[in-house]
This record gives structure tokens, sequence and C-alpha cells, in this order.
């Protein structure tokens, strides 16, 4: 079955930084769209940011020039550089294996990133 895997939160002040990891098994990484999702408590779950196959990038604008999102397909991981944290960025961050039918979507359990001074 193919599984993923994230690391990297943790507790972080506001203005400082934590990069995510996403490890990808059981599957064939390289030809899926990737994506990292965050929900915060009563909010719904949002697209933070997505790489395609081919390395195309989108992210949603409230983190524009702060987060970057990567992958190294040779390494089956996907990455999410988050730079000048804020308190609102707090959420449980998910990895996510895009895929043209919802049964073939593959979602991480989530790690939690706080930022709080």
């Amino acid at each position: 079955q193919a599984q993923l895997a994230e690391s990297g939160g943790g507790l972080v002040q506001p203005g400082g930084s934590l990069r995510l990891s996403c490890a990808a098994s059981g599957s064939i990484f390289s030809i899926y769209t990737m994506g990292w999702y965050r929900q915060a408590p009563g909010k719904q779950r949002e697209l933070v940011a997505a790489i395609t196959s081919g390395g195309g990038t989108n992210y949603e604008d409230s983190v524009k020039g702060r987060f970057t999102i990567s992958r190294d397909n040779a390494k089956n991981m996907v990455y999410l550089q988050m730079n000048n944290l804020k308190p609102e960025d707090t959420a449980v961050y998910y990895c996510k294996r895009d895929a043209r039918y919802i049964y073939l979507e593959v979602w991480g359990q989530g790690t939690l990133v706080t930022v709080s001074s």
C-alpha cells in the first residue's frame, strides 16, 4: 500500500523557520503531483502548496514568498520549507499524493506546526 509519512513539525516562534518532510513508500512517486495541506482548529483543510511531477509549483496566497515546496524524486521525498512563520500558520500539516480518482489519493497522518511566542 502507498503510504506517506510527514515529519519536521514542532514549536517555533514567530519569524522562525521549519522544514517539513514527506517520505513516500509503496508506490511509484515521481509521476504524481504532491501537495502540502494544512488544517487549523475550527477551519477547513486548505491547500498550502503543490508541486507537479515536472516541478511546477503553486502556493496559497498567504504563504507566497515565505514557503517553498520541493521534491526529490530519486529519494521519494517532498519538502516544505517554511520561513518567517506567523501564528496564523499554526496547523496540522498534511502531505498528499494527488490522483485522477479520489480512491487513489493518499494522505499522510499529519505533523503539527505551532507558531507561538
